[in-house]
């Protein structure tokens, strides 16, 4: 058996439960700077960490259904701030990108700081969901962040954005050198999930995914 296999289309059960809890109004609550910002430990919360323009605002928008829910950006680095969105009984959390070449030293290490803070102080955190541009690949950035979450002990799964975009084959390698790099990690959650937010590809496996960690 593969692995690192595809996450399989969920059932119908399941795919009820996510477009249930999609259906919800998602809400912007607040952009975070520091620990003291963030909000009481009330409710399950996943969060998304990928790099800089790996689609991770148009993911969550094309999730909830909003079009200018989370702020898509142009410029790398753009969302310097952990922003927070509430969905019923959940917490979106839409982490600062990273890998930006733009950024100062001083401003990237304050970042990783507060990603840190956040990683291993949020027990509500039921898993990371860490985006992965499927025209490329894992790159060393995204190991640094794979070994931080490592470390925190936090669950992550990876979610390839984009995949519209490659053809098969070169889809094929990508999806090869993944699960290699993290066959590594044992953090790592076994099922990968395809997506593209412009096609709809993926987002009802992600969408179950997600309600299958909200209390009934």
């Amino acid at each position: 058996m593969t692995s690192f296999p595809l996450a399989p289309d969920p059932d119908e059960q399941a795919e009820e439960a996510g477009r249930k809890l999609f259906a919800q109004e998602a809400q912007f609550l607040k952009g975070v700077v520091a620990m003291d910002g963030v909000p009481p430990a009330d409710r399950v919360e996943v969060c998304f960490a990928g790099r800089s323009n790996v689609g991770k605002s148009t993911l969550i928008n094309a999730l909830t259904g909003r079009r200018a829910l989370a702020r898509a950006s142009n410029t790398p680095g753009r969302t310097q701030e952990i922003n927070y969105f509430t969905l019923g009984p959940l917490y979106l959390v839409d982490l600062p990108g990273y890998g930006y070449a733009q950024a100062p030293v001083k401003v990237v290490e304050k970042w990783q700081r507060l990603l840190k803070a956040y990683l291993s102080g949020r027990a509500t955190l039921r898993r990371a969901f860490l985006l992965i541009d499927a025209r490329h690949g894992i790159k060393p950035v995204d190991e640094e962040i794979m070994a931080l979450l490592d470390s925190a002990a936090v669950t992550y799964q990876v979610v390839l954005t984009k995949a519209d975009k490659p053809r098969a084959q070169e889809l094929e390698k990508i999806l090869s050198q993944v699960r290699e790099k993290l066959a590594a990690h044992p953090a790592a959650f076994p099922e990968i999930i395809l997506t593209s937010a412009e096609k709809g590809e993926g987002l009802a496996s992600l969408r179950a995914a997600i309600a299958a960690m909200v209390p009934a």
